[in-house]
């Protein structure tokens, strides 16, 4: 799912390409892309696009007369951009499967693209500030928020550092792939309960984020200073942990350990972030039993 660097970088190169421009067609391919019909998508045909605003992990493009058209990627979503010049003439037609939607300026035409058979991505329209904000989860600005501020978004419950990070309702545009990442760096365990988080954890985390966020948006915004951003995935060479499951820590060299569950998993390297123990995974120490390797020495 594209997170917050993503988005922001999505954001700023839409912002670059269609902020000012008229919204000349709107072509919907899914039946399942739009969730909402009053007012109706076709009220935003002919009118120009004033911003574009980051709601979390949301992406809305205003137009004017105060319409939003809401787009939400989760998973598998993305957008592709095509220049005027590089357009047949003639009407948008469906090119693939995988398109759900286009969204035609004078300049070019986005386009919204989900991969695999789940239908997860959704449009929806609405107009008036109030109903925009509707559609935002609540979570904290991750790089407006004090570590006060932070603590206290913390210890209202009692979850796992990794489950408080990724909820959208506390903090804006983490995810799976950057709560690793985040973790890795502040060297602390995913499971480690909030309520027994000391000050010294609170302050630590609490920069691991803004740095971790702030370092991979310039990274990515850095690859499409003069393309669209079309290689978005949750998956990096450049990334320390996520998706490196076997593989050398960047820091220890110790192997990368998972703990998986349902479609995800949560990496982490155990000599960097827990202290050497190898945190149980639900299915395999549930089949090995006796036989799962407890600290990173066994398991290397």
């Amino acid at each position: 799912m594209p997170e917050l660097p993503d988005i922001v970088v999505y954001q700023e190169a839409l912002e670059r390409r269609i902020v000012g421009q008229p919204l000349e067609r709107i072509d919907i391919f899914s039946p399942f892309l739009l969730r909402t019909f009053d007012p109706p998508v076709e009220a935003c045909v002919g009118k120009t696009v004033r911003q574009i605003v980051r709601l979390g992990k949301r992406i809305a493009i205003g137009c004017e007369d105060d319409f939003f058209l809401i787009l939400h990627l989760m998973i598998a979503g993305r957008l592709h951009w095509k220049p005027a010049d590089q357009l047949k003439p003639g009407a948008s037609k469906l090119k693939s499967k995988t398109d759900l939607a286009a969204f035609t300026f004078p300049n070019g035409r986005l386009t919204l693209t989900e991969a695999g058979s789940k239908r997860r991505a959704s449009l929806s329209v609405v107009r008036g500030e109030k109903a925009l904000r509707e559609h935002d989860p609540g979570g904290l600005d991750v790089f407006a928020m004090t570590v006060a501020e932070f603590r206290q978004q913390l210890i209202q419950e009692n979850h796992t550092i990794k489950r408080s990070l990724t909820d959208p309702h506390l903090f804006s545009g983490i995810g799976n792939a950057y709560s690793d990442e985040i973790l890795h760096a502040a060297r602390m365990s995913p499971l480690l309960q909030t309520k027994k988080m000391t000050d010294d954890d609170f302050t630590r985390l609490h920069q691991a984020i803004r740095e971790t966020l702030q370092l991979w948006t310039d990274r990515l915004r850095a690859e499409s200073v003069e393309k669209f951003p079309e290689r978005v995935t949750a998956f990096r060479p450049e990334m320390a942990v996520h998706g490196k499951f076997g593989k050398p820590c960047p820091v220890c060299q110790s192997p990368v350990q998972r703990i998986q569950y349902a479609d995800n998993e949560t990496n982490y390297c155990a000599k960097c972030q827990t202290g050497g123990k190898v945190l149980a995974d639900r299915s395999l120490s549930r089949l090995l039993k006796d036989d799962w390797l407890r600290s990173i020495d066994e398991w290397s």
